[in-house]
């Protein structure tokens, strides 16, 4: 199989509160595995489908610009690039809890 292409992440934002991150993806690249050291909120930049990896099962997201969804600390998993397109999203990660 052949290497992926790797998505390239950009930090905006790293304080004692908050990691954001903006992360760009060519058709077909990935993440490769990783586990979230914290709660993240994903905030899609791009219309589209990620493929999504957790060791036990691939599965596929379909995911609309603008609209956000929430993962607790923890999740370890890959994450690919399904569509034939860049795919662009913005990732917010709580270094402390929410009060």
């Amino acid at each position: 199989m052949a290497e992926r292409p790797k998505a390239k992440p950009t930090v905006q934002v790293d304080n004692d509160r908050v990691v954001v991150t903006e992360w760009r993806f060519a058709p077909g690249a990935e993440t490769t595995w990783h586990r979230h050291g914290y709660d993240y909120v994903v905030v899609p930049m791009t219309t589209g489908k990620l493929q999504l990896e957790d060791g036990k099962e691939t599965r596929f997201a379909d995911l609309t610009a603008g609209v956000s969804y929430y993962r607790p600390v923890g999740v370890e998993h890959n994450v690919i690039n399904a569509n034939d397109y860049e795919f662009v999203f913005v990732e917010i990660e709580f270094k402390t809890p929410i009060r």
